[in-house]
């Protein structure tokens, strides 16, 4: 169970004091939410079972008190749900790439921009992502994706059901969920620090950052199934734009912030943004993870978009190069469901940032070998083993992030490093477009050399996380330091 991973242990079930209805009774009789006292004490009994309290502080003593919640559990499992569909929604047509291009009469080229131009509308609304995640919290950002979310998918059945099918208005549509993307991939960091204790926090940005491309693993699984041939096309975005539709319903539904914060750093003042933006960019750790981190999410992208064309001109089918996206993606869950909650627990940051990082260009390189290897399984271990290192690196790179920033509200990194990852790749998938070989080469239109650029640029790299923590530089736990701080504690 996802539950027993996360602050297991640490907490136990318990009636709010009455000190604290007391003191929520100085404030005009209304809690933070804006709810009513008398409403609240009427209910007392029925929320006993919700509020979960934190053993950092002796209960009944004096000092602030903190707490979890077990709402959180359904604003987190609305927030992995959006992350699947948004990202199946990107990779709709690269997973059937060749099919997709033969349906509405153009080149697979064209088709790879309906993930370029999807990329491209992150970055166009990131700001917007930035501001609202930081004057409103999660709630608003999610609702807005999902509104986008359902916007965007149905325009795209009306573009494939068009006469012979109508390939801007699918773009239009696309576009509009593209939008829709960095609202709820860039919220991860904002609610786990919102929502969760240092003891779950990692675990929780994992548990929805990956859910994103989990999304992708089932596009590159299902959707050539869906869509054999060219006339199914139409059916297989109906089937995405039904089940986006409904999983977007739940969203309107999801508490705003908890009644009480779960710890002290979530409890404290948060840097203006207008000095947020200040201090990111003079924060030399800040930047020696957002290069990296926007160049493997940005390679990452554009393998996964490009997959069925590095592999196809070797002789393998778009459900084998499906099933090589599903391992690049599965494994990675698989992997970083261990990885996670041992950061949790024993905070080791660094250390895990310095292993994955040379890893993951390693399999970038080996890649280059994958598709005139003599079989597919060669194909099939390096994706795994990449999917496991990019996997367990992103929500670590994250969350220390937030660590080393701190007190910078969480959302300001993350809407960062998710932008930069979806401008790299939007470029790299260009790039190797580019670099795809002649219908005259050996094999027609091979990716030989769009491989090699993908791994030189995975290589680069690799000294700027290494040099993390070196030369004198404090790259200490900041939020931790707050958290620990509260109750006494040093800093482990």
């Amino acid at each position: 169970m996802v539950n027993d991973h996360f602050e297991r242990g640490s907490e136990e079930e318990s009636l709010l004091p009455n000190s604290e209805w007391d003191q929520m009774s100085r404030h005009n009789g209304h809690d933070e939410n804006g709810e009513d006292l008398a409403e609240l004490r009427s209910h007392r009994s029925d929320r006993s079972t919700e509020a979960v309290l934190d053993r950092s502080m002796p209960f009944g003593g004096e000092g602030p008190q903190y707490r979890v919640y077990k709402r959180r559990w359904f604003g987190l499992m609305q927030l992995v749900l959006l992350n699947v569909i948004v990202s199946w929604d990107w990779l709709s047509f690269s997973a059937v790439s060749t099919t997709s291009a033969e349906y509405f009469n153009v080149s697979e080229s064209a088709i790879n921009w309906l993930s370029t131009g999807f990329l491209f509308a992150f970055c166009v609304v990131s700001p917007a992502v930035i501001w609202m995640l930081n004057k409103g919290g999660p709630k608003p950002a999610i609702i807005t994706a999902s509104l986008l979310i359902l916007v965007g998918n149905w325009i795209r059945y009306a573009g494939t059901r068009a006469t012979n099918g109508h390939f801007g208005v699918v773009m239009f549509g696309q576009i509009i969920i593209g939008l829709a993307q960095p609202f709820v991939l860039s919220a991860p960091t904002r609610f786990s620090d919102l929502w969760f204790t240092d003891r779950g926090r990692t675990s929780a940005t994992a548990i929805a950052s990956l859910a994103n491309p989990f999304g992708g693993a089932l596009g590159q699984l299902i959707d050539p199934l869906w869509a054999t041939k060219a006339s199914e096309i139409p059916n297989m975005v109906l089937y995405i734009a039904i089940i986006s539709s409904i999983a977007s319903i739940p969203s309107f539904f999801i508490s705003a912030k908890p009644p009480t914060p779960p710890s002290a750093s979530a409890a404290q003042q948060k840097v203006p943004l207008k000095q947020t933006v200040l201090i990111m960019i003079r924060s030399v750790e800040f930047w020696l993870v957002f290069i990296p981190f926007s160049i493997y999410v940005g390679l990452f992208n554009a393998i996964s978009s490009l997959l069925n064309q590095i592999l196809e001109p070797h002789g393998y089918t778009e459900t084998e190069a499906g099933i090589c996206g599903a391992l690049l993606i599965v494994i990675g869950l698989l992997t970083s469901a261990l990885t996670s909650p041992l950061t949790d627990k024993y905070k080791a940051y660094l250390l895990s940032i310095k292993l994955c990082t040379p890893f993951i260009a390693l399999c970038y390189l080996l890649f280059i070998f994958a598709p005139s290897a003599p079989s597919i399984s060669f194909a099939y271990i390096i994706a795994s083993l990449l999917g496991a290192s990019s996997f367990s690196l992103v929500p670590i790179a994250l969350e220390w992030l937030v660590e080393v920033t701190y007190p910078v509200s969480p959302e300001m990194g993350s809407t960062v490093c998710w932008t930069g990852g979806q401008l790299v790749g939007a470029v790299v998938i260009l790039v190797m477009d580019a670099l795809k070989a002649s219908t005259d080469a050996v094999p027609p239109l091979n990716m030989k050399k769009a491989l090699v650029f993908q791994a030189v640029l995975a290589l680069v790299v690799v000294p700027l996380p290494l040099c993390l923590g070196l030369f004198g530089r404090d790259a200490r736990n900041r939020r931790l330091e707050a958290d620990k701080g509260v109750s006494g504690g040093g800093v482990g």
